[in-house]
């Protein structure tokens, strides 16, 4: 088997041994090369030709930022993932990152405990992205039976009203939740609910970045808020997010219960407290991303008569999460994130003056 090929890239001597040496313990990746400067990894990508690159976003000389803006023109189809420090300005730059054409980010730990930490990230989540995203399944992936393609769509049955949207997403989300959001109207009839999987002050500055490229003011969830047409929560990093009935109102509510599907924030919590509420009004989208989080919860809308939609395999940056849906039959349709948001619009408006 042909090994993926990683160049790293970062001013941090130790933060390239880390990489490199988690890296080199797999046995489908190698590391290609290493730089610590942006300048240097755009000079050695012609020579190194690696299949996805790891890049730094603080470094001297170029910043990783203004190097992908290169690398984006150079090697467009080359995966890129950001490994930035877990602080409020490199959540802002990594948002900024995948605004660029970044695949995917990993938040890099700091304190006393970092370096260890970073290893667990690099172990448990950069691995299996940089496989998701060179299009090569680990050995556990290997040995799922899932067809390749998607399931028939289900038979028509009679739409109910929708009430609320819920949607899921991880890799490659931001930047579909940002074009998902931009072409919602005004208005918009009903409550939208959303996880994003990501870490904690990532989730903030996404709220304010969908609120910003929208119409449709979105916070970082918090307990208590009652939800209201045309406004979106998201669920704040390392929590879940769920919905709650409390009278005639439904509110959000926020916990800290254990992961799912190795996620925190998860979709499947959502998605199944929003059948319970909702039961057959509401509709869940499923967008982009790694794993198959949002599955168990979908069967749950879809056994409460509720409506599915996921992102198509061609315009996600990884078909696990949407796939995962679309071959069990559970999605009323598959389309492109460009007709996603036409789709949603006309579902919500049956029933509707």
């Amino acid at each position: 088997m042909r090994k993926i090929r990683v160049l790293v890239v970062d001013d941090s001597v130790v933060v390239r041994r880390v990489v490199t040496d988690e890296l080199e313990a797999q046995p489908d990746i190698e590391v290609a090369g290493s730089a610590s400067t942006g300048r240097i990894a755009l000079e050695k990508m012609a020579e190194l030709n690696p299949d996805l690159v790891i890049l730094d976003i603080e470094m001297p000389e170029m910043d990783g930022l203004t190097a992908l803006t290169h690398l984006r023109q150079s090697h467009p189809k080359t995966p890129v993932i950001m490994f930035s420090s877990l602080t409020e300005l490199g959540a802002a730059a990594t948002l900024e990152a995948l605004s660029r054409g970044a695949s995917d980010f990993f938040a890099k730990p700091g304190g006393p405990g970092g370096l260890e930490a970073s290893r667990k990230i690099i172990r448990e989540e950069l691995v299996p992205s940089i496989r998701a995203l060179c299009n090569q399944k680990s050995t556990a992936a290997a040995t799922d039976k899932l067809t390749s393609s998607p399931a028939p769509p289900r038979p028509s049955t009679p739409l109910a009203r929708i009430d609320l949207l819920a949607i899921g997403a991880s890799t490659g989300g931001p930047n579909a939740l940002v074009e998902l959001f931009a072409s919602l109207p005004v208005n918009f009839p009903v409550p939208i609910v959303v996880v994003q999987h990501m870490p904690p002050m990532f989730t903030q500055m996404l709220a304010e970045r969908l609120t910003k490229s929208s119409k449709v003011p979105t916070v970082e969830a918090t307990s208590g808020s009652e939800l209201q047409p045309g406004k979106a929560w998201i669920a704040p990093g390392d929590h879940h997010l769920v919905i709650v009935r409390d009278g005639l109102r439904v509110r959000t509510k926020v916990h800290q219960e254990p992961h799912e599907n190795a996620c925190r924030p998860a979709v499947d919590p959502l998605f199944r407290s929003v059948a319970n509420v909702y039961k057959a009004n509401c509709l869940a989208v499923v967008l982009t991303g790694m794993g198959q989080d949002g599955l168990r919860g979908c069967e749950v809308i879809r056994a409460a008569g509720g409506q599915v939609l996921v992102q198509d395999e061609a315009t996600s940056v990884v078909w696990g999460m949407p796939g995962f849906v679309a071959r069990a039959g559970l999605a009323d349709k598959v389309l492109p994130l460009s007709k996603i948001a036409d789709e949603i619009i006309r579902r919500v408006r049956f029933g509707r003056v």
